[in-house]
Order: C-alpha cells, then sequence, then structure tokens
C-alpha cells in the first residue's frame, strides 16, 4: 500500500465515521443541543458536511450537553484576572516600540546626491 492508498484510506474511514455519528446527531442530537434547532428540518442536510469533518467535537459536545455537565454560567463569565496586566503591559509596550524605532532610524550618506527622473529616451513626456 502506498502512502498515497493510505491516506486515501484515512479519509475514507474519517468520512464514514463522520457520516455515523451525521446521521443520529442530526436525528436526535441537536434538538439536545441547540434548543433552537426544535422542528427545524431544513438546514439540517446544510450541517452534514461541517459535521463530517469535526464529528469527534460532536460527539464531545454532545455528551457534555446530554449528561449536563456543560458550566453554562462560566461561559458567560469572562475572565478578567489577566486585564490587568494586559492593561499596563500594552501602554508600556506601545513606548518601548516609538522609542525603538525612533532610535533606530536610518541615515543616508551624505556623498549621495538626488537625481532628477527622467522619461527614457524616445518617450514624448506629457
Amino acid at each position: 500500500m502506498s502512502q498515497a492508498e493510505a491516506i486515501l484510506l484515512l479519509v475514507k474511514l474519517w468520512g464514514a465515521a463522520g457520516a455515523l455519528v451525521a446521521l443520529p446527531f442530526l436525528a436526535f442530537g441537536i434538538d439536545r443541543v441547540d434548543e433552537d434547532a426544535r422542528g427545524a428540518y431544513v438546514f439540517r442536510p446544510l450541517l452534514v458536511p461541517g459535521i463530517v469533518m469535526v464529528w469527534p467535537f460532536v460527539l464531545w459536545r454532545w455528551y457534555v450537553l446530554a449528561t449536563g455537565r456543560d458550566a453554562w454560567p462560566e461561559r458567560y463569565r469572562p475572565r478578567r484576572s489577566n486585564h490587568r496586566w494586559v492593561a499596563l503591559a500594552m501602554p508600556v509596550a506601545i513606548v518601548v516600540i516609538i522609542g525603538a524605532g525612533l532610535s533606530v532610524r536610518q541615515t543616508w550618506p551624505s556623498d549621495i546626491s538626488p537625481e532628477r527622473l527622467a522619461p527614457p529616451p524616445g518617450e514624448a513626456s506629457q
């Protein structure tokens, strides 16, 4: 078996597993995961390619929500423990970046004189 055949086999197995997950999830599980999906059947075939691609995450999320292990209040409470340090570091970083940019300015050699640009010979200027 060549490397290309092995990769193709893995892709086919992944797709088959995704299809086996997509069918029961769209028939039964989506109603438990998303309450707005109850009774909405037209959009479900549109989800099949995405579920086939990320079926391990779909299974994990379905399990977490079906067993009630989801801590939904924590999802909506922002984690602000590091905000103070980021708020102090950003202005310091901006000042350091501007200072570094101004201190490493390039100076041009003084012996190079400017040269006037002209159109190539034979072309009329406008």
